[in-house]
């Protein structure tokens, strides 16, 4: 019953993060870096959050060597993927090459369910975890979900 509780803490968070992105882009100026500016703004305050948290935590030392270095490597890529992606979301909800600003009902969506659908190919293909009927056809409805966003978006 906690790691549902904990789950759906998890969503919420998410949640705010997506929509808050969206409405910090609706107060942006139209500078290209706008978008940068806000990325760096939240990595800030994702980094303000990790510190806060390390410091009330019950452990009173913290050390670098307490994780191996291809834990931090791995990390370090994630940290990659995410500085990318934040930047690409604010640029989406912004609008960007002369396209109107995208949706939150629209991209939130879509970019959550081809997350988890690129996610759970490359689980199965890569790193060879199996699914069974009942989730492959959750995968086909996910799939299907996107499709009828993407194409009756305009």
């Amino acid at each position: 019953m906690k790691s549902l509780l904990f789950v759906l803490l998890i969503m919420l968070c998410y949640s705010g993060y997506n929509l808050l992105i969206k409405v910090s882009m609706s107060h942006a100026g139209s500078s290209i870096v706008s978008p940068i500016l806000a990325t760096i703004c939240l990595q800030i305050s994702a980094l303000g959050v990790s510190m806060v948290y390390l410091m009330t935590t019950s452990r009173t030392t913290a050390s670098f060597s307490d994780l191996p270095i291809a834990a931090y490597v791995w990390a370090i890529g994630a940290g990659i993927c995410i500085g990318i992606a934040e930047i690409l979301y604010f640029y989406l909800f912004r609008g960007f090459a002369g396209e109107p600003p995208i949706q939150a009902s629209t991209a939130i969506p879509m970019v959550i369910g081809g997350t988890i659908l690129i996610t759970i190919m490359v689980s199965v293909f890569l790193f060879r975890e199996a699914l069974n009927p009942a989730q492959w056809l959750g995968v086909a409805l996910a799939f299907a979900g996107m499709a009828l966003l993407a194409f009756n978006s305009s």
